[in-house]
């Protein structure tokens, strides 16, 4: 069976080749498809499944060593491939359960909306009940009040979870975009980025030259990496990466500028 998987990639790149189509992504897929035939025929991370993406990059480079040293690009979408294929099962049920931990992150954030009702409702009551009493006991209760109203311990919690959320969907996007992923897939990682990138912005908050800087940045990537999807381009993965890195700078814990 490896020695057709061979035959095969050398077989369909050949064919591209006569043709003059012969690009990265089109190897890429050649490998990915031929791999992805055979590996549901192993168990998952066995010693076969690793020689099939050995054997399965060799085919390539035999098949276009002959351009020398100008192969790289080439060579490293075999691999890509090959890991794709290897993997597509997977992947497959990462999907499913990514699928249902958005299912469950939706459930959990109606909840979550419905305490903060009921605790709004019940501080509300509080508060009227107040009225009965001396103006110094409700100026105590309502301070009370006021104070876990404006919690900046909850305030920051949410904002960070917020972040971490964000960051999480855009390595979940690289993950995707490097490991087999679907456009559409990698497109919603990253509309999920944007929704907590939304969350976590400051709403009332006077900031630096710099922060504000580097979030323009930040939504000019996201723009990006929606585009680069759209045109499948090459440079998806750089951007992503690029992506990645600029989140993960400005979530760093900066001061906001002096509002004096």
């Amino acid at each position: 069976m490896v020695r057709n998987i061979k035959e095969q990639i050398q077989t369909d790149l050949k064919q591209v080749k006569e043709t003059g189509q012969l690009r990265t992504e089109r190897v890429r897929e050649i490998v990915k498809s031929a791999v992805t035939q055979v590996a549901s025929e192993f168990k998952e991370g066995s010693i076969e499944l690793r020689g099939l993406v050995r054997d399965a990059v060799s085919a390539v480079i035999e098949t276009l060593q002959e351009r020398g040293g100008e192969i790289k690009e080439e060579v490293t979408a075999s691999i890509e491939g090959a890991l794709e294929g290897v993997n597509h099962k997977r992947h497959a049920n990462i999907i499913q359960t990514q699928s249902e931990l958005q299912r469950l992150q939706t459930q959990l954030d109606s909840e979550e909306e419905k305490l903060q009702q009921d605790v709004d409702v019940i501080l509300a009551e509080i508060e009227e009940t107040g009225k009965q009493n001396t103006a110094d006991t409700q100026t105590i209760i309502d301070s009370a009040v006021s104070s876990i109203k404006d919690s900046d311990e909850v305030s920051l919690l949410k904002k960070r979870y917020a972040q971490l959320q964000a960051q999480l969907a855009i390595v979940r996007a690289n993950l995707a975009a490097r490991y087999g992923g679907r456009s559409e897939e990698v497109q919603n990682y990253l509309n999920d980025a944007k929704t907590w990138y939304n969350q976590a912005r400051p709403q009332a908050e006077v900031l630096a030259t710099q922060v504000s800087q580097k979030r323009s940045q930040l939504e000019d990537k996201l723009g990006e990496a929606g585009t680069a999807i759209a045109r499948k381009e090459l440079q998806l993965k750089q951007t992503l990466r690029e992506l990645l890195l600029a989140t993960a700078d400005l979530f760093k814990d900066k001061e906001p500028a002096d509002k004096n």
